[in-house]
């Protein structure tokens, strides 16, 4: 969930170039603090990722496994075409994207949180299936209780999101990874930084919650493009 909780005027700059490197990196910082819940307590909560559905982040010179298996090809990319759905199978969500930017004040927008079905696509981020890294964001509940991305955190591994674009084609990207990160140690260069392909990162609130602060941190989605429709 999106709230106007925030640091003090002037603590990051505003996002002013389409697709800058470091305006995704200010655009991480944001929503790394700026992602918190501002619905009412859950007595469980929203599902949380496991240990084991951390991205691999193994380096080049990291031992592969004994068996590891044979990678898949790599999609070619898509040209730019604008979403406007976005669909998760695995927990049934099926909702349309608006586009989302920067309000008045230079921070980060969000989908209304009276939506209980809407999420939200980063206009300054590539569009879904291009070659960069796509930015979908949305609630995790509001003040009636879960919303568009509350069961995000059960998601595993190989689980799949699909994108609908408007040129009438679906880019369908399969999940590698998902966690939760503190939101005063976003990483956000890790999170948001082009891999040389088409990818997607999904975001939403996660982590321990208090009344006073929201949640403490981000579940984030890390997906790759394995195909088109």
């Amino acid at each position: 969930m999106f709230s106007r909780n925030r640091p003090g005027r002037g603590a990051y700059a505003p996002v002013r170039k389409k697709r800058s490197p470091w305006g995704l990196i200010i655009l991480a910082l944001l929503i790394g603090v700026a992602l918190i819940r501002n619905g009412v307590a859950q007595e469980s909560g929203p599902p949380q990722p496991t240990s084991e559905s951390a991205a691999d982040t193994r380096t080049a010179s990291s031992p592969a496994p004994a068996r590891s298996a044979p990678k898949k090809p790599v999609p070619e990319a898509l040209g730019t075409s604008l979403p406007s759905r976005v669909a998760i199978p695995a927990i049934r969500v099926d909702a349309p994207l608006m586009q989302v930017g920067l309000d008045p004040e230079g921070w980060v927008a969000s989908p209304p949180a009276t939506e209980k079905n809407l999420a939200g696509w980063y206009k300054d981020s590539v569009t879904p299936g291009e070659n960069g890294t796509a930015v979908i964001v949305g609630h995790v509940d509001n003040k009636a209780g879960p919303v568009v991305f509350y069961n995000l955190g059960a998601l595993k591994k190989g689980h799949t999101v699909e994108v609908n674009r408007q040129d009438g084609r679906t880019a369908v990207f399969e999940i590698y990874g998902i966690e939760v990160f503190d939101k005063q140690q976003f990483p956000a260069g890790r999170v948001y930084g082009d891999t040389g392909r088409p990818e997607l990162r999904v975001i939403t609130c996660g982590g321990g919650f208090s009344k006073a602060k929201g949640y403490a941190g981000n579940v984030v989605v890390f997906a790759r493009m394995t195909h088109v429709r």
